[in-house]
């Protein structure tokens, strides 16, 4: 499981290093693509793989038809790369996703169970902070069932 956030700095050849805890479980090759709320997700090869079928599923063959499944599948497969990890950790990220969260100096890397996050580390702050003040709401509000 892939969990933590961690700071951590861009180099001069604008690599960036993978927490170690992270390294092993992340593998040699990984996805990187546009996340939501301004952040950049990485898969492993396995997850990416069902993350792409769960994206591409749907009751009928035809889901390209769907306007919005279109969209959103475009959104994370054509702004999607394939990383390789250095023998050190590091990876390098393409630049049109750096531009997209603004990532310069300082990363966020944040362990979310399935994928990690990779986030402008002043975007991160200010997100954590404004989700840790309203923790106590999301929580009450997960843990209702549908019928309440």
């Amino acid at each position: 499981m892939l969990i933590g956030e961690y700071i951590h700095t861009i180099d001069e050849k604008n690599r960036i290093s993978l927490p170690v805890k992270f390294r092993k479980e992340l593998g040699k090759k990984i996805i990187i693509t546009p996340g939501l709320d301004q952040c950049l997700f990485i898969f492993t090869a396995t997850e990416w793989k069902k993350v792409s079928k769960r994206l591409s599923d749907s009751d009928s063959d035809l889901s390209f038809l769907k306007s919005d499944k279109r969209s959103f599948n475009r959104f994370m497969f054509g702004r999607a790369a394939e990383v390789e990890v250095d023998s050190i950790g590091r990876i390098l990220i393409p630049d049109f996703l750096k531009e997209r969260i603004k990532l310069a100096g300082k990363a966020a890397i944040i362990g979310v169970e399935d994928r990690v996050e990779i986030w402008n580390d002043k975007t991160w702050i200010e997100y954590r902070d404004l989700v840790e003040k309203q923790a106590d709401q999301l929580a009450e509000k997960l843990g209702q069932k549908d019928d309440d």
